[in-house]
């Protein structure tokens, strides 16, 4: 018998989120609530969104100092909640490094690892986009979570070593301000200025996401559609 596309990711979906298993470093896996979260709505936290600290050459050296003082208050804030990693931050802040908290999880039906914190507002973004997505179907063929080493080559540090970062199909979902060779991917030479047509997948989404706490960097001058990153408060996740 032959199942239509929409099933079939319904199906996926609402199996990921309704008995789905968390992987432990060991191999083993337990067995998480079947019930459906009760989630809370929230906007991410000003002074995490990476436009609202990062340096540029053409702003004041007053600007440049205050920029520099967040984005060290914004390191502080996530070694605090989700590790500590060398060369950023303190490690009396939290004396474990954000892989220590790592978790292997099923979303949309595939392996990933983020910080345990987090997984609560992904499954909240994946819970939503069953209900509310079916309209626009769409298959993830592949994940990217928690990093080992740092991304960045500009005295940042990357969402992913903290584990709160997630990236949908990175080969499907462009990152046009990204450095080469991202800006010669087919998607990122279109003449469009609908930051939509350079991605895959759906914008509602990217909506889901948006409404528990999640950062879209397709917002950020980056221009990253693939990459999700939880700023939010993890404390306020599920409602209690």
């Amino acid at each position: 018998m032959r199942t239509s596309t929409r099933g079939v990711i319904a199906a996926a979906i609402a199996a990921s989120i309704t008995g789905w298993m968390i992987a432990s470093t060991g191999g083993a896996q337990e067995t998480a609530q079947e019930a459906p979260l009760r989630c809370n709505e929230q906007q991410p936290e000003t002074g995490l969104v990476r436009g609202n600290w990062v340096v540029k050459a053409r702003m004041s050296p007053e600007e440049q100092r205050e920029r520099r003082r967040l984005a060290q208050e914004a390191i502080r804030v996530r070694t605090q909640r989700y590790g500590f990693f060398e060369g950023f931050g303190r490690s009396e802040w939290n004396p474990h490094p954000p892989l220590h908290y790592a978790r292997g999880i099923r979303v949309f039906g595939l392996p990933v690892r983020l910080h345990e914190r987090v997984v609560p507002a992904v499954r909240c973004a994946e819970q939503a986009i069953a209900e509310s997505c079916t309209a626009t179907p769409y298959t993830p063929v592949r994940l990217s979570g928690i990093r080992d080493r740092n991304t960045y080559h500009n005295g940042e540090v990357s969402n992913h070593v903290y584990g709160i970062a997630l990236d949908v199909d990175p080969q499907r979902n462009s990152c046009c301000g990204c450095v080469a060779p991202w800006p010669d991917h087919p998607l990122c030479r279109l003449e469009t200025d609908d930051i939509f047509q350079r991605m895959a997948m759906p914008e509602c989404w990217v909506r889901q996401f948006q409404r528990f706490g999640f950062y879209w960097l397709g917002d950020d001058e980056l221009r990253d559609t693939m990459h999700f990153e939880f700023l939010g408060d993890p404390d306020r996740i599920v409602a209690r």
